[in-house]
């Protein structure tokens, strides 16, 4: 098994505990920014942290840089923190559901975008697996009442908007981390990954630090009061997007995002395991086509 599938499995896990966490920071009264910034503010030093020992173990030196680094850095770095506040702002909406279904649209954008920015083709099994994913995504959805609307017209509201727009952000950042951790040439894959993290999750904490300063006074220090949540929000991201940036180091972004799918396993496991709701044969279909779409990306790539 390539080594990619289970840092992408793993990078999945981590995402659906963090996004759980985020859920939960927000019922706390943080705003959508506030949620957001606990994202970032303790993954940077733990990243940092970790670049450290790295080096200081093996013995490497750090990558040169280049301006492509900074470019495809700072444009993957902005795209996920706007995708992240898109998602956090979806935990408001009534239907959430549908929401995160769009959200999930992510690996046929994350493909187009690769298309066109690196050059990056899909294979035939690969499209076919990304297809199979999406037809699960949708049978995944389970949206609320019609409100007097019927057929595909439920679906069109702001909760869709925003998982379609976190989607293509989340597209956008998967293609700048791929290719921020590509520029830096032919150092160790884990030592790309890990600096392209440390340096991303820093400046994402700068711009949102100085965003929040001055458009909502008083939240980092909301932020700062539940710190014993954000640390774990922190932690758990931290630990997620080392996995996502390793596996697109490793791997074609669309591929990883793919793969990636096995977050929706992973969330109605917890609903059904945790919470003690029940999976209707719709959901358990799309299980199906989820758990089909990474079988052909894990036996045929």
């Amino acid at each position: 098994m390539d080594l990619w599938i289970p840092i992408s499995i793993g990078a999945a896990f981590s995402q659906n505990l963090r996004f759980m966490l985020q859920k939960h920071l927000k019922a706390t009264g943080l705003s959508t920014a506030g949620a957001t910034f606990a994202r970032f503010l303790f993954a940077a030093p733990l990243a940092a942290a970790l670049l450290w020992v790295l080096v200081r173990a093996n013995g490497w030196s750090l990558p040169a840089l280049s301006p492509r680094f900074f470019l495809f850095a700072g444009i993957g770095g902005l795209a996920q923190i706007l995708a992240t506040m898109c998602v956090v702002a979806l935990f408001s909406r009534r239907n959430f559901a549908v929401g995160i279904t769009f959200k999930k649209t992510e690996t046929i954008q994350t493909a187009l975008i690769g298309v066109i920015v690196l050059g990056e083709g899909i294979s035939g099994y690969g499209l076919l697996a990304i297809l199979i994913g999406l037809v699960g995504v949708i049978l995944l959805s389970d949206p609320p009442e019609r409100q007097g609307r019927g057929g595909w017209r439920r679906y069109f509201n702001g909760a869709a908007g925003l998982g379609l727009a976190s989607g293509a952000l989340f597209g956008v950042s998967a293609i700048g981390y791929r290719g921020a951790s590509l520029s830096l040439g032919e150092a160790h894959f884990l030592l790309r990954s890990v600096f392209t993290l440390m340096c991303v999750t820093t400046f994402q904490t700068v711009i949102m630090a100085v965003w929040l300063s001055l458009r909502e006074k008083g939240e980092i220090a909301k932020v700062l009061h539940h710190w014993r949540i954000t640390a774990l929000v922190g932690l758990s991201g931290m630990i997620g997007s080392l996995g996502w940036f390793t596996a697109f180091t490793l791997q074609n972004a669309a591929y990883v995002k793919a793969l990636g799918q096995v977050e929706l396993i992973f969330s109605f496991l917890a609903s059904a395991l945790f919470f003690k709701e029940t999976t209707t044969l719709r959901e358990l279909s799309g299980i199906g086509f989820v758990v089909l779409s990474i079988l052909v990306l894990v036996l045929f790539l």
